[in-house]
């Protein structure tokens, strides 16, 4: 009798939890001091803890702020996963950085994560003075189910107009859950994402099929795509999600969203993390330098 949905998710964020903490020694960045603090943000969904980077200088003006959500496949929650990208963004770019440690499946299904990333975001853009950061310069960004939550939060914040993000970084993201995960190609023979793992991960975060393809679960089936924030989108040319990135990089910028869009070359899914390193620090740098831009006055 084969396990349920739940209980093979519930295996895969023991067995993969601490590894996903993990990352290459030589992308920790532990030359940037760490300034932060811990943030609760009440939701629709829930109570969401954050944990706030500041910029290691201080600023005479409020700083301009970054959103991050980690990775996992909407299932490991490990927003200490991000440590590395949240400090040397907060440096580079001079911004402070909420890293949020949204809810994940199988204990809290669709769409409580949306929920949670999107008024996290709310609550930000309309809390600054009293935080220390200005609200109206924010931008939002994550990696893999971490950049499908920016794609939800993008979507929502232009359909309801309570706030306009700068900027979205959607770095090696999933979105089309509709697809079956092994007509998802690689170039290489054994990339980081399996099948297996991408069925688990979908059927404890999205459980009803017919939600599937919803476009605040797979943006990448969204035919209306204009008005959405500017976007730098990563992608790693051995990955299995590597084209439906390339792909939605093209349907942004055909609906007129300003786009830079990077393929990164011999790398695989999560290269930001465990390397290899160069490419790796390329990556991170060029989110906190494209951020410094659009976060700037």
């Amino acid at each position: 009798m084969p396990f349920s949905p739940g209980i093979q998710a519930r295996a895969v964020q023991l067995l993969l939890g601490r590894v996903m903490s993990r990352v290459h020694a030589d992308l920790r960045f532990t030359d940037i001091p760490k300034r932060t603090e811990a943030l609760q943000v009440e939701t629709g969904a829930g109570p969401v803890a954050c944990t706030v980077y500041r910029p290691p200088a201080a600023t005479e003006a409020p700083a301009p702020v970054y959103i991050n959500f980690h990775g996992g496949g909407f299932v490991v929650g490990r927003p200490e996963q991000d440590d590395h990208i949240c400090r040397y963004i907060a440096a580079t770019a001079g911004c402070v950085v909420i890293n949020v440690d949204y809810a994940v499946s199988p204990q809290r299904r669709y769409p409580a994560a949306v929920t949670q990333a999107y008024d996290v975001t709310a609550w930000v853009a309309e809390n600054g003075p009293a935080n220390g950061w200005d609200g109206a310069r924010l931008a939002v960004g994550g990696h893999s189910a971490g950049a499908n939550l920016t794609a939800a939060v993008c979507r929502t914040a232009r359909d309801r107009g309570a706030f306009t993000p700068r900027l979205q970084i959607i770095d090696s993201a999933p979105l089309d859950q509709t697809a079956d995960p092994a007509t998802k190609r690689s170039l290489i023979a054994k990339p980081l994402l399996t099948p297996q793992l991408m069925r688990i991960f979908t059927a404890a975060y999205v459980p009803d099929p017919a939600d599937r393809a919803h476009p605040l679960v797979s943006p990448g089936l969204a035919d209306d795509l204009a008005g959405l924030p500017p976007a730098l989108v990563i992608t790693a040319e051995n990955d299995r999600l590597r084209d439906e990135g390339d792909t939605y990089a093209k349907a942004l910028e055909a609906a007129g969203v300003p786009v830079t869009h990077r393929v990164f070359e011999g790398v695989d899914h999560y290269f930001t993390h465990t390397g290899p390193v160069p490419e790796g620090k390329e990556a991170i740098d060029l989110m906190a330098t494209t951020l410094r831009t659009a976060l700037g006055d």
